[in-house]
């Protein structure tokens, strides 16, 4: 057996020695007997070569000259600014090698490298592509911010499908029969898919945060009657400060699943206040009662009254309904506003002698005839 094992070894590197030599045979006689397609070819190929360099250089000026906003311009020079010198020489190569009478083993192996350095080459462009598509989706949020993690995610998952995807082309390329590889990955993909399906579910939904953008980080949020300002967004969790203090913590996929309400993007806030006069008041100064109060609404900053009207009458008061706008997000702003009318309206109509019900009954003693004495 050791005898027969050597054999073969020896016969794989005499096998390799003899076709190392007719290549450098083939190679002599083809340099000497096409001197002047070669120079040809060589021109030429310089030519393609400084072209693609210089294509190269200008994406790396475009880059040097710096921007704030990722675009698409700036996408495509990062991804031509990656072009590998070694891909750049072999597809100058590959381009000329057919038009000056390059022997056919000589040309295998050109085609051969060219194949591999184009395939791990167009990883790296198409790598760099889908990160500058998720940087223009997500914008400023990955500075500073807590989905930097969940996009160093997409970088790490990109780089491995891509990479993987350019080595299974050149092991195709060698020979080597990829379906059982490409089967055994597949196969094992799915069983840790379902293996950590709930940390997948959570990441996905971190993903569906950075490119919808249901909200960021330091916005208000309202869900299942919970309410609180966004204070991180993680891999797997988000957590919010709740108007009491507390810190609620929630999944990302259950968050998502959820109805939410964002009221960072809230421009105006329109508020409605109730009040009631008593009975006894004239009709003329119910009438009167709405000029007054928009003179109140529209005396406070950003603030607009939309109407003020009489509603009803209830058994203990005459009911008036106020509904304003205050133009401000800050919330704050609005309430100080909203405390602000309301005061203003308490001393308006003390001042006018208009008094607010407050809930009454009137009690009535019967008579010995029956009837009702007032009280």
């Amino acid at each position: 057996m050791t005898n027969e094992m050597a054999l073969d070894a020896g016969d794989v590197a005499q096998n390799i020695s003899q076709r190392t030599i007719d290549l450098v045979d083939q190679t002599s006689g083809w340099i000497a007997g096409n001197a002047i397609g070669i120079l040809i070819a060589a021109v030429i190929g310089t030519a393609i070569a400084a072209a693609l360099l210089a294509l190269r250089s200008l994406a790396a000026r475009i880059l040097r000259q710096g921007t704030q906003n990722v675009h698409w311009r700036i996408i495509f020079a990062r991804a031509i600014a990656r072009t590998r010198v070694v891909f750049i020489i072999l597809c100058a190569a590959e381009l000329v090698a057919e038009h000056a009478n390059t022997p056919p083993a000589l040309l295998s192996v050109v085609h051969f490298l060219f194949v591999i350095a184009a395939s791990f080459q167009a990883a790296i462009w198409a790598r760099e592509l889908i990160l500058g598509y998720v940087e223009y989706r997500v914008g400023p949020e990955t500075e500073g911010s807590t989905l930097a993690s969940a996009t160093g995610i997409i970088r790490l998952l990109v780089s491995v499908a891509l990479f993987a995807i350019a080595l299974v082309l050149v092991l195709d390329n060698l020979g080597v029969n990829v379906t059982g590889l490409i089967a055994g990955l597949g196969i094992g993909g799915i069983a840790i898919g379902l293996a950590a399906q709930g940390i997948f579910s959570d990441l996905f939904a971190a993903l569906s945060i950075i490119f919808d953008k249901p909200f960021r980080r330091g916005d208000t949020i309202q869900f299942d009657g919970e309410s609180g300002r966004v204070e991180q967004i993680g891999l797997k969790t988000t957590r919010i400060r709740s108007v009491n203090g507390e810190q609620v913590v929630i999944s990302n996929a259950n968050l998502l699943g959820k109805q939410l309400r964002n009221f960072a993007s809230l421009k105006k806030r329109r508020m409605t206040v109730t009040f009631g006069l008593i009975h006894q008041t004239p009709p003329e100064v119910c009438a009167g009662v709405a000029g007054m109060v928009r003179a109140i609404v529209e005396g406070q900053k950003n603030a607009k009254m939309i109407h003020c009207v009489m509603v009803g009458i209830s058994p203990s008061s005459l009911d008036f309904e106020l509904v304003f706008e205050v133009s401000s997000s800050d919330a704050e702003f609005a309430f100080a506003t909203r405390s602000a009318i309301c005061i203003a309206i308490l001393a308006e109509f003390n001042t006018a002698r208009i008094r607010l019900a407050n809930p009454t009954q009137i009690g009535f003693t019967a008579a010995p005839d029956g009837s009702l004495v007032k009280p």
